[in-house]
């Protein structure tokens, strides 16, 4: 083996459920409690591998430290590392790519991918009044990654889709549209997909929840299950009021030898691929369809030679369920198997920005169990934006590791639309929801071909919101009014 084949040696999460805010870790000792369970995964004494480490790659969470790659580095002792700092909009598989490649082209012979978030203590800190303080940390990171584009489209947050639930609830529209299922069917199926995924996170001793819950209750909107966006309800969504923290520890297979790192410990990335192409969701001329999600997955299973079928393990990014479910469609990956190994974002937790890193984890867990040989991670970021890859195995492949940005294959694939900013006359919906703020009366959203482009319109009639909820509305003609409304 070449000597400079990275290798995957240490995985540490850390998890905590403190009621008190001002007893509680801050999201940076969270991530120090990771990283120093990753070094005593890989060795019994991990001094000399943490004080190695070249290279520390942190996704921003929603904490307040410029430079947390920075801190980790002199808590390790790890004196030389390049701190890198990746803002919200760059996949996290960038970063692990992006730390196995270092190894590979022999910058350093161990890096470190360490991110976390403490949203509970935000909770908690809100709700007993308690301010839960950080550590002045401001020093800056030696590398500043963040996305070239907006995430969302000026019509959109003019519409009010503040948050992203609510623009992934339109794409699901399109979807169960596409596959011309009625309404309820298609919450029916979404049930019981959510349910399956509670039933893994309850095996998985990290998971956030672990109580499994029966279809009915994840699909009706209830008092402790508020609707969010029709038709995904508060157990569709992703749990990001969490506090939870991980750690990858990667060295040379060199190192790797020289420290005795046991062969059980050693996890191999056989691929990491991604696409940066960004598009805005109203300017995405299929709503239900994520082509970069096929390109940018079958490049990391064609550069291992592996097709679909032999992946034992997947986890899809579950931060709402037309991820899992396009993902799915263009990897030709049936939504009966599992596609979860966490238990979803929704019940096993999905701490900000970093939820990836947590399911690599898990997924390098299950594999040293002996639970398969291969298993594939997705990525996303963004509003399903960009698109990423991770490829794991229990053994080495012949060719080494792979490293493929797949940008433009996926621009030269994935048609738009412009934004036409004052339409008027009539158009046909592409994608609608219903969205459900507190103290608000719902309001329907909805993106609509026109003449010449899209347009992003809403309404707050009574009785055409209620027939969004019960009629399929995708590929019906409504009537364009001057203030960027709609009516049938």
């Amino acid at each position: 083996m070449d000597p400079r084949t990275p290798i995957l040696v240490g995985i540490g999460v850390a998890t905590q459920r403190e009621e008190d805010a001002a007893r509680a870790l801050e999201p940076l000792d969270l991530m120090l409690a990771a990283v120093r369970s990753a070094g005593a995964d890989a060795l019994a004494a991990p001094a000399a591998l943490l004080e190695g480490v070249g290279r520390i790659a942190v996704p921003k969470g929603r904490w307040h430290y410029q430079n947390p790659g920075g801190e980790i580095a002199r808590a390790i002792g790890a004196e030389r590392a390049v701190s890198v700092l990746a803002s919200v909009g760059v996949l996290q598989q960038t970063l692990i790519g992006d730390a196995c490649r270092a190894i590979a082209e022999g910058e350093t012979d161990a890096t470190l991918v360490v991110g976390g978030d403490a949203g509970y203590r935000i909770l908690r800190s809100s709700i007993n009044g308690v301010r839960a303080e950080e550590r002045q940390q401001d020093d800056a990171p030696d590398v500043s990654l963040s996305p070239k584009d907006e995430l969302r489209h000026p019509a959109e947050l003019r519409a009010g889709m503040k948050m992203p639930v609510g623009l992934y609830a339109i794409m699901e529209s399109a979807y169960r549209a596409r596959n011309g299922w009625s309404i309820d069917d298609h919450r029916d199926r979404l049930a019981r997909m959510y349910s399956r995924f509670s039933e893994i996170a309850a095996d998985n001793p990290s998971a956030w929840n672990r109580k499994r819950v029966d279809a009915p209750a994840i699909r009706d909107a209830s008092e402790r299950n508020p609707m969010q966006a029709f038709p995904y309800t508060k157990l569709h969504c992703s749990t990001w009021n969490v506090d939870q923290a991980g750690a990858l520890l990667f060295c040379s297979a060199g190192r790797a030898d020289e420290l005795g790192i046991a062969p059980g410990k050693r996890l191999y990335p056989l691929a990491s691929t991604e696409s940066n192409h960004m598009a805005q969701v109203s300017t995405r001329a299929n709503l239900a369809a994520c082509p970069g999600a096929g390109i940018a997955g079958r490049a990391a299973l064609d550069g291992a030679g592996l097709s679909v079928a032999s992946v034992d393990l997947v986890d899809l990014y579950t931060c709402f369920p037309v991820a899992v479910e396009t993902y799915a469609a263009e990897l030709g990956l049936p939504l009966e198997r599992d596609l979860t190994v966490t238990g979803s974002m929704a019940f096993a937790g999905g701490p900000y920005n970093n939820y990836v890193l947590q399911a690599t984890c898990r997924m390098a867990a299950l594999l040293r169990e002996g639970r398969g040989r291969h298993g594939l991670v997705s990525s996303v970021s963004g509003v399903l934006t960009k698109q990423g890859f991770g490829l794991w195995s229990r053994e080495p492949q012949r060719g080494g590791f792979v490293l493929r940005d797949v940008s433009d294959d996926v621009a030269r694939t994935m048609r738009t639309k412009r934004i036409v900013e004052a339409a008027s006359g009539s158009g046909v919906v592409a994608g609608y929801t219903v969205l459900h703020e507190r103290g608000q009366a719902p309001r329907g959203v909805a993106v609509v071909d026109v003449d010449g482009g899209r347009a992003v319109v809403q309404t707050e009639d009574p009785a055409l919101v209620a027939r969004m909820e019960s009629v399929e509305l995708c590929g019906s003609t409504v009537r364009l009014l001057d203030n960027h409304a709609f009516r049938m």
